[in-house]
């Protein structure tokens, strides 16, 4: 009997060791520590989102905002690449915000938030968020524009410009040569947005770009040109057309001036074998 305490006690030491330990050292491993193995259906991840957006110029403050499914103790920020978090907010709610004042270049990455529970085990965190791209730059890389289905528009159908950047939530404006006001805006949830026009007016040069939908602005370089022609078929057809109608109206010229000869030869023979 006093064998199977043993065997027993020794099975549940590395278990207790790790609820033992520090706080400070089980929370500075974070989430993604092997040691941690987190059941998806108690400890749901939160959402990760930034104020006023997720691109912001140098020295421009930015609010990251870590929100959970349930009420938390404690959040965390972790940044891609680094093992111990980046910041920590002590909170009795579902929300917390991270400031981030004068933000520079080397603070762009990727971030993810996790909360902890009161009643969870010590060093137990939640899953983690899904990433977040934070972009500290003063200009937008140039973004692409395709026609759909293709750049050559018959007279009677519709095409449709997408303008297509990088990153979700921006608003695009699409350009064309010769007008100095935007031809269209979009906002789009997606890295992209489609401009349709009609296919009688589409043939001309367009370009395109996209910024953030909040101030402060930050713009992208614009898109390399993009020619929109119409399809010559229609015409082509027509001119087909007026070949095989003036090929009809030669050949009955043709047919109509040999039985004018005919007719002729057949008088002057008749004419003849009527003499004396």
């Amino acid at each position: 009997m006093a064998l199977v305490l043993i065997l027993q006690l020794l099975t549940l030491w590395p278990l207790c060791h790790a609820d033992l330990t520090s706080t400070g050292s089980q929370e500075s491993q974070g989430p993604n520590n092997p040691v941690f193995s987190v059941p998806p259906a108690l400890y749901p991840k939160p959402w990760l989102g930034a104020q006023p957006a997720a691109v912001a110029t140098p020295g421009a403050n930015v609010t990251l905002r870590c929100r959970a499914p349930q009420p938390a103790w404690r959040f965390a920020i972790f940044k891609s690449g680094e093992i111990t978090p980046v910041l920590y907010r002590d909170v009795s709610m579902e929300l917390a915000e991270f400031f981030l004042e004068g933000v520079t270049p080397a603070q762009g990455g990727s971030y993810h938030c996790c909360y902890r529970n009161p009643g969870w085990n010590l060093g137990v965190w939640s899953h983690p968020s899904d990433t977040l791209e934070l972009l500290v730059t003063d200009q937008l890389p140039p973004p692409s524009l395709v026609a759909l289905p293709g750049p050559v528009v018959a007279p009677n159908a519709n095409v449709s410009l997408r303008c297509a950047g990088r990153l979700r939530g921006m608003s695009f404006a699409l350009y064309r040569v010769g007008v100095a006001a935007p031809l269209q805006y979009r906002d789009s949830t997606e890295p992209w947005a489609d401009f349709p026009l009609p296919g009688a007016s589409a043939p001309g040069t367009y370009s395109c770009y996209y910024h953030t939908p909040s101030s402060p602005y930050v713009l992208s370089l614009r898109s390399e040109p993009l020619v929109i022609s119409a399809d010559g078929s229609g015409s082509l057809d027509y001119m087909q057309g007026n070949l095989v109608r003036l090929g009809l109206a030669g050949l009955v010229l043709i047919s109509l001036g040999t039985l004018v000869v005919f007719d002729w030869r057949s008088q002057s023979s008749a004419r003849g074998s009527v003499r004396p």
